[in-house]
């Protein structure tokens, strides 16, 4: 759930389980009751095996209270690997001894597990516990690996900061195994990965692999903790000693098992202040050494060395120029920042490297630049697309496949210290149709601007007259507030719905009016929800009609008016609907009534650190205009919403004008000819 719901579930639910304790003043439930709760009625948002499994893991991270959270997590992967050769399960009568026996019979050289299990400290009370969630956990899931990953994703809510530092972000460890291009390999080809960390990156050029061909996996860690966590996590995957080597150190032993297929590898973190592009680019040299004719390497590394201009002719460029002349460097990924989410500031980059013939080498590189873009999956398979069909085509220009966002760069274009991005679109992107129209939508903005003008002149003959003037002391105002309207039905009260953030689309059928949209932080129309969304999963919902006011109190007061009405109304927000019928000769005026909660609300801003305002809407006092005076106000508030809407549409319209014609000059897709 997005927030902790269980005392609600109490209050409205006489069959939710009772508390079992009090932590302070927070009541303490069952775990296996609720969770037993949650599947009976359907209200976990998930299946079954993962609400078992969520409960493991919080019942985990309770332990991390009183171990360490690294010893944890190393005991129960332990555990889950162990159950996974023994093929039984490992909690039970036997005892921990008992367990720690198996375990030394299967690893009697501590090369994988039996060093993580002796390390639990008072094992005859926690190690019990340990292997029953290891159990639990190992039955939620499909397989044994599957609950080895439920218990490595929960490294960061356990605070085991030694297992995550130094791990990308899930798809951008996808995108290193699928640039590697694995599934083009042959039975027995070698993978090596240096700084395997936790593994995430070789487990996921093993799931990569769909066929039936095995491949050999080499690598190395520094870290001996995480060369055997590695281990352990490719056993889960059935892969075993004649097809894994990890060993301690920096580099794989390719001695052994040959020079590798493919290479890949993120380069470990070093801070800015000792960092140097020199050394991460000798660094990179020493790893493409391993590479044989045709075979590939995708680095991922800090962007200032990789593809930042750097001193024209230093050493650090002469370097980086000599991957470029030897052929070696054929695809350039810029990455935005928070690739690695422990490291939210460091910029990073992606180096695709094939060693081929000089006969072979056609003086080209595949530039793309993504340091503007989110990391979506979306955009990260596009480029591994166009960079696989650049591989496909012999690492040369295709013209039946033109890339549409990355850019083929000559290598004799690019000067000494250059930024290795693309400084130009590529031709498939350059003229689309939507480019191709640009001169003709500015000829429609420009035409818009002159009729907006036109109507401004013609406004401006007509101003504006409030007639404002004091008023007498002896004429009083009649005052009253919202809860009387609606006590005398003068004024009727309509919830908003909870709609879910990923339901709110851009392109919907019906506008959706949220807190944003009502104080005026985000424009009306911005967020929509789809026909067919709305009807089947929020079929309690109502639309607006015209004329409602919509307010809000959170995070600020907010009141508009609906003048159309076929919106959706997300909560806090709410409505207050007009009843013209109960009180003819004093109607509610939705612009006026909004208009006057506005001001009154302002006198009652919520004070610094309050959940809530200071004064209810419904307790707000607002005068209760007499009718011709209410009828007059309302012309008026017509008229002025008129005259800013005109002024909106003349802002936006020069906008736009002003956005197309600098885009196309930047892009070089348009000029500017003499007036």
């Amino acid at each position: 759930m997005k927030r902790p719901v269980p005392t609600t579930w109490a209050r409205r639910h006489s069959d939710f389980p009772a508390p079992v304790g009090h932590d302070g003043t927070s009541p303490l439930f069952d775990g296996p009751a609720v969770v037993d709760w949650l599947v009976a009625t359907g209200r976990g948002n998930t299946d079954a095996r993962q609400l078992r499994a969520e409960l493991a893991l919080h019942t985990l991270s309770g332990w991390c209270r009183r171990v360490p959270a690294r010893i944890l997590l190393n005991a129960l992967t332990s555990l889950i690997c162990l159950r996974q050769q023994l093929e039984a399960p490992v909690s039970g009568s036997a005892g921990w001894s008992g367990l720690v026996e198996r375990a030394k019979g299967l690893d009697p050289d501590d090369t994988f597990l039996l060093r993580e299990l002796r390390a639990v400290p008072d094992a005859d009370r926690i190690g019990p516990a340990l292997a029953t969630l290891a159990d639990e956990l190992t039955e939620a899931a499909y397989a044994p690996a599957e609950a080895f990953d439920w218990v490595l994703d929960s490294r960061r809510r356990l605070g085991s900061d030694a297992h995550v530092a130094d791990e990308c972000a899930p798809a951008v460890a996808r995108t290193l195994a699928r640039l590697a291009l694995t599934t083009e390999l042959a039975e027995e080809a070698v993978i090596a990965v240096p700084y395997a960390r936790s593994g995430d990156l070789l487990s996921m050029l093993h799931a990569e692999n769909s066929s039936d061909d095995e491949h050999i996996y080499v690598a190395a860690d520094p870290d001996p903790a995480l060369v055997r966590l590695v281990r352990r996590r490719m056993l889960v995957r059935g892969v075993y000693e004649f097809h894994l080597d990890v060993v301690e150190g920096v580099e794989p032993d390719t001695e052994e098992w040959g020079d590798p297929h493919a290479l890949v590898c993120a380069l470990p973190y070093e801070a800015a202040e000792t960092r140097t592009a020199l050394s991460v680019l000798e660094h990179i040299q020493n790893l493409a050494d391993l590479l044989s004719a045709d075979r590939t390497a995708v680095i991922l590394g800090p962007a200032d060395a990789l593809v930042h201009a750097l001193p024209a002719l230093g050493e650090a460029d002469r370097l980086r120029s000599w991957f470029l002349a030897e052929g070696l460097l054929k695809a350039v990924i810029g990455l935005p920042a928070g690739v690695y989410p422990h490291r939210p500031a460091y910029r990073t980059a992606i180096w695709v490297l094939s060693r081929t013939p000089k006969v072979d080498r056609h003086g080209l590189v595949l530039m793309s630049d993504l340091t503007a873009e989110p990391i979506t999956t979306s955009a990260l398979d596009t480029i591994v697309e166009e960079t696989h069909v650049f591989h496909a085509a012999g690492w040369r220009a295709d013209r039946r496949h033109e890339p549409r966002h990355a850019v083929l760069v000559p290598v004799l274009h690019l000067q000494p210290g250059t930024a290795l991005t693309p400084q130009h679109r590529s031709n498939a992107n350059r003229y689309t149709q939507k480019v191709e129209e640009r001169p003709a939508r500015i000829s429609e903005l420009e035409l818009a601007v002159e009729q907006l003008r036109e109507q401004d002149r013609v406004d401006r003959s007509n101003p504006i007259r409030t007639h404002a003037v004091l008023r007498p002391e002896n004429q009083l105002v009649r005052r009253t507030t919202v809860a009387h309207l609606l006590k005398g039905r003068r004024l009727r009260r309509l919830p908003g719905h909870r709609i879910a953030a990923e339901h709110m689309t851009t392109d919907g059928h019906y506008p959706v009016l949220t807190s944003a949209e009502v104080t005026g932080v985000a424009p009306v129309g911005g967020r929509r929800i789809d026909r067919s969304v709305l009807l089947t999963i929020y079929q309690h919902a109502e639309f607006t009609e015209p004329g409602d006011i919509v307010v809000t109190a959170n995070p600020s007061f907010g009141a508009y008016v609906d003048e159309e009405g076929l919106s959706v109304v997300a909560y806090p927000a709410r409505v207050f609907r007009a009843r013209q019928d109960r009180d003819p000769e004093r109607p509610v005026r939705p612009r006026v009534l909004a208009a006057l909660l506005r001001a009154a609300a302002a006198e009652h801003g919520r004070a610094s650190g309050a959940v809530r305002a200071a004064c209810p809407i419904e307790d707000l006092l607002i005068p209760d205009l007499e009718p011709v005076e209410a009828e007059h106000y309302d012309a008026l508030l017509a008229e002025i919403s008129r005259r800013t809407a005109l002024l909106r549409q003349q802002t936006a319209a020069l906008d736009d004008l002003a956005r197309l014609t600098a885009g196309g000059l930047t892009d070089g897709t348009l000029t500017l000819n003499a007036p």
